[in-house]
């Protein structure tokens, strides 16, 4: 950790504007797109526009002597230029004071003798008033009925190396002071600690601090929504299968689902998993012949269950001695339910080998009588006739 923030800063220091004789003519750069995060800033206040491209060339680059330039997208010169507000320093572009003229584009071009790369991130200026809070705040949450903290973003560059930060808080453009119990400026951070947090609690904060560049102070100012989500209700899970005994054929492929009610408890805090001898599945059966199946969450009846099936393929010998595990676990119970395999009984009986052939011997008995019957057919003894083949048929079968 500490070689990688040397590096960093080796390499931060290095990023200066640096014109070398032989770099790569602007004409070959290659534009990587423009940086996904955009800066929103107040008018009035100082501004860092950090190099999207600095990171790559850092571990990708064989020399830390790079020319690094600033242009705006809607002119040609380079910036910093002869405006004083403007100036570069350890791979950024500072402007103090920003003003509503400073938005727009700004491409951050890095080259050196064998490589030329630009990117570009878009800034925007806003006059500080309600309407512009929507645009310029960042979004936090916090959960109901808990403490938790808000974070003041983005002042690491006026922050590095300090001990001695000191951030004031607002709500609705009210101060929050020290001696307020619900909020705590955490001294020294740029956290806001709050308790017992409630649904009066959302809304926009404000946190502030003061910076000062060549012996003038410049205000800096974030603006922080807070979200109050409802806390998930947990509920103590109830394992409903499997059964404590399942029969299965020597050879054969075997699903065992593990279904969990969790009534009207989230799944997501609450673990399923399969054990093998208290193994766990993955670290028993390595070469995969019993596997856990994908996990499922859903409701019947607005009530939710969890289900993790148990897969073998196919069932041998050794699984009847196996002893199998469901396991569920989240932050109000952990529970168990064990199950074993046993060979199902045959399904093997002479009745059902014995039937067919029984069908053949009545047919072709049946065939028979029929011919018989024929060379002793006559209107005077047909009913005597019937008669005699039935009882020689019925003496043929004794």
């Amino acid at each position: 950790m500490m070689f990688t923030l040397y590096m960093l800063m080796v390499g931060a220091s290095a990023l200066t504007i640096q014109h070398e004789a032989h770099s790569v003519a602007p004409e070959n750069c290659r534009f990587r797109g423009k940086h996904y995060k955009r800066e929103f800033r107040l008018e009035g206040e100082p501004v860092v526009l950090r190099c999207p491209q600095v990171p790559y060339w850092l571990w990708a680059s064989a020399s830390l002597h790079v020319d690094l330039t600033w242009h705006k997208n809607d002119s040609a010169r380079m910036v910093p230029g002869e405006e004083t507000r403007l100036w570069a320093q350890d791979g950024a572009l500072w402007v103090l004071p920003v003003l509503k003229g400073d938005s727009g584009t700004y491409i951050c071009t890095t080259r050196n003798a064998s490589r030329c790369d630009e990117m570009s991130i878009e800034l925007r200026v806003f006059e500080n008033t309600e309407s512009s809070l929507p645009l310029i705040s960042y979004p936090q949450i916090l959960t109901l009925s808990t403490s938790g903290t808000l974070v003041c973003p983005d002042l690491s560059e006026f922050t590095r190396n300090k001990t001695d930060v000191k951030i004031q808080w607002y709500k609705d453009s009210v101060l929050l002071d020290q001696d307020n119990k619900k909020f705590v400026s955490v001294e020294g951070t740029t956290r806001l600690l709050v308790h017992d947090v409630s649904v009066e609690d959302a809304g926009y904060y404000s946190c502030a601090m003061t910076f000062t560049h060549k012996g003038q102070q410049y205000n800096i100012t974030r603006i922080v929504e807070l979200r109050v989500k409802q806390r998930k209700e947990e509920t103590i899970p109830v394992i409903i299968s499997p059964v404590e005994t399942i029969s299965a054929s020597m050879g054969s492929r075997l699903t065992i689902p593990c279904k969990v009610f969790l009534g009207a408890g989230t799944p997501l805090t609450t673990m399923l998993w399969w054990t093998a001898n208290n193994t766990h599945i993955e670290s028993a059966y390595q070469g995969g012949r019993v596997t856990e199946g994908l996990r499922q969450e859903y409701s019947e009846n607005n009530k939710n269950y969890i289900e993790v099936p148990l897969i073998f393929d196919p069932v041998i010998r050794e699984d009847l001695n196996t002893d199998f595990k469901c396991v569920v676990l989240n932050t109000l119970s952990f529970q168990t339910l064990r199950t074993t395999v046993k060979e199902a009984p045959s399904t093997f009986s002479w009745g059902m080998v014995l039937a067919p052939l029984l069908l053949v011997v009545l047919v072709l008995g049946g065939i028979w009588i029929h011919r018989r019957c024929k060379h002793r057919s006559g209107k005077a003894y047909g009913l005597t006739t019937l008669k005699t083949c039935h009882q020689d048929f019925l003496s043929r079968v004794k």
